[in-house]
């Protein structure tokens, strides 16, 4: 089947005009390239695996796995308005010191001693487990009640709990007062 672009009947013609077409579009593709930052942040939070439940209560509890991670390097904040935001760094133990901080070690012990009893880092065979930052980003409900939310880390599990605030007091009716207008004469 022959395709014939514009009228012309020339397929390589309609081939190149085709291509002259898709160029604007392969253009933006290329400008918006999402950005390292973009990227970055998309792998951490896609890494950081969590469980969302709702209690019977109505309050929200979010549960993070983050084992080997130590609570100083653990925050939990709520940003623009109504956006919890789980973050921190997996970081490498640091009798596990490899590539160039071994190299540095051993540098320094080799000329301390003159190279005798040699200390190198860790050679890692396989490495499973993600080392690095990690986040999670999680909307709130317009219910959520901000000023109670709480994060308890036990067991390598990050455990944050969000109340939902009480409903509102039904507005009850105001009563009226009225007043005599001084305009009756006991007729």
């Amino acid at each position: 089947m022959e395709f014939s672009f514009g009228g012309f009947g020339d397929p390589v013609l309609s081939v190149a005009l085709q291509q002259l077409m898709d160029l604007p579009d392969e253009l933006e593709r290329q400008l918006n390239a999402p950005t390292r930052a973009y990227v970055r942040d998309r792998r951490a939070m896609a890494n950081t695996p969590m469980d969302v439940k709702e209690l019977p209560s109505g309050a929200l509890v979010l549960a993070v796995d983050m084992p080997g991670v130590s609570l100083a390097d653990v925050r939990v904040q709520v940003e623009d308005g109504n956006v919890l935001t789980i973050s921190g760094e997996r970081k490498r133990p640091p009798e596990d010191a490899v590539g160039a901080e071994a190299d540095k070690q051993q540098q320094q012990q080799q000329g301390a001693d003159g190279g005798a009893g040699e200390k190198q880092g860790v050679r890692y065979l396989r490495m499973e487990r993600r080392m690095g930052k990690f986040m999670r980003r999680f909307p709130l409900p317009e219910s959520a009640d901000l000023d109670s939310i709480r994060a308890e880390y036990k067991d390598g599990v990050l455990t944050v709990t969000v109340d939902k605030k009480p409903p509102p007091e039904p507005k009850k009716p105001r009563v009226v007062q009225i007043t005599d207008g001084g305009d009756h004469q006991g007729k």
